[in-house]
């Protein structure tokens, strides 16, 4: 049975513009680098971005799937890039995400935060990347070949980090793997760019790194509170930040000024959803270019509290021997050499939640059961995305593990980056359908 239907207050973030103006100034930063005398360069949002920032405070760089996602949210310029794509002969089939960022190459169009579409792509001044899934790696190799068609040649360094994933600490051997390939990637580092390395700023990175990742991992614990200060959908805006500058200081800075006021809601009874009955998390992804989706729910006092996806791949996160997550609390100190710093960064980074999806579905079934319960979620959405094979590679089996452990789960096909693959009439009439399942009906006015 459904409670009487409350109605909780609400109010606008206060640091929601700020959010807006990191966002704007940082794809307006890279764009202008060379202006300013700095450097650019390309990669995901998983490679070890501390690494670059020892070459100095000018360095840009524009992580390649959240640059993905704000083409698929820009549907006009989205379907250009999926037909350039198409044209040179690329399947559907292959990583959105990675389609987007080579369509806007091939169309030698570069778009901002907020739409605005230039029309020369910035060639990156080298290219750092690591491979965790099947794209990654290759995905960059693929951009190294659309820049020599333009006759521009940008030397691209690799990282290695498919020694696996487990919920205890990383073997010793397989941390020192990857601390050796960094360590060969700063020299290389200085070899393509003729700079000298700065090791404090290193160390200055990898402590804002994770402080960030602390912080934002606190700021979704704070959305357990009923009512939820937080929707997924607001918090897309806000986690974003992280995947491009998590190991700058702005970034510390905003996610300490995200937590005050989100606590703050909290002690004041401030949520999200104003009619809030019903607490949902998704899994992975969502379809970028459809997120009305999340305001469609809410017409049914429906809030997503977040995802597995939203919290851990900035979140860092700590497990229990009780199976709870908390925030993972920073080392007793700043690394102060070279040899700490990267020894801190690897083995902070090495069992990120996020990576649970690309190994043992027991992990991340595991993981959101955990969210489920901790979060008080009534139900699972689980994206059948087709855009994305390494989140998406086990999902039936997290659907039937989380059904055996009695959650209610509603699964969707879609793609995160193309908007051709998502039926939003069909999904929403679908969801509807599951929603008065629950004992939901829409909410008059």
């Amino acid at each position: 049975m459904i409670e009487t239907l409350k109605k909780y207050p609400t109010e606008r973030l206060k640091c929601w513009d700020e959010a807006k103006n990191l966002r704007k100034n940082y794809y307006e930063n890279y764009l202008n680098a060379h202006e300013k005398g700095g450097l650019r360069w390309a990669g995901g949002a998983w490679s070890f971005s501390t690494i670059p920032a020892g070459l100095g405070e000018d360095i840009y760089s524009v992580t390649g799937e959240p640059y993905g996602a704000t083409i698929a949210f820009h549907k006009d310029f989205a379907t250009k890039c999926h037909d350039a794509v198409e044209a040179a002969g690329f399947p559907r089939t292959l990583c959105a995400y990675m389609r987007n960022y080579w369509g806007a190459l091939l169309l030698n169009k570069f778009i901002l935060a907020d739409g605005t579409i230039i029309d020369e792509y910035p060639t990156p001044d080298f290219i750092w990347q690591d491979h965790i899934c099947c794209s990654h790696g290759k995905w960059y190799e693929v951009v190294k070949w659309l820049e020599k068609k333009k006759g521009k040649e940008v030397p691209m360094y690799c990282t290695d980090v498919s020694v696996g994933f487990s919920l205890q600490p990383m073997e010793e051997y397989k941390i020192n793997y990857i601390i050796q390939q960094l360590d060969d990637g700063i020299k290389w580092l200085k070899e393509v760019t003729g700079r000298e390395y700065n090791d404090q700023l290193l160390c200055d990175a990898v402590w804002n790194e994770m402080r960030s990742t602390s912080l934002w991992a606190e700021v979704c614990t704070l959305n357990q509170a009923i009512p939820a200060p937080l929707d997924e959908k607001t918090m897309y805006s806000l986690y974003v930040i992280g995947t491009l500058m998590k190991h700058r200081p702005e970034c510390v800075t905003f996610y300490e000024t995200l937590k005050k006021e989100v606590k703050d809601k909290v002690e004041r009874g401030m949520a999200a959803v104003p009619n809030e009955r019903f607490r949902v998390i998704t899994d992975t992804q969502p379809p970028w270019g459809f997120l009305k989706i999340f305001r469609e729910m809410e017409k049914y006092g429906v809030v997503s509290l977040g995802s597995l996806y939203t919290f851990g791949l900035i979140g860092m996160w700590e497990y229990k021997s009780d199976g709870s997550w908390v925030p993972k609390p920073l080392p007793p100190k700043k690394p102060e050499t070279r040899e700490e710093a990267l020894r801190a960064i690897v083995e902070w980074t090495l069992n990120r939640p996020e990576w649970a999806h690309f190994y043992k579905p027991e992990l991340k079934t595991k993981m959101m059961k955990s969210i489920v319960d901790q979060w008080k979620a009534d139900a699972v959405l689980l994206h059948y995305n087709r855009g994305c094979e390494g989140l998406s590679v086990h999902i039936a089996e997290n659907r039937l593990g989380l059904i055996d452990a009695g959650v209610p789960v509603f699964p969707f096909e879609g793609n995160m980056g193309d908007e051709r693959e998502f039926d939003f009439p069909g999904t929403m009439s679908r969801l509807t359908t599951f929603f008065e399942s629950m004992g939901l009906k829409k909410i008059d006015g």
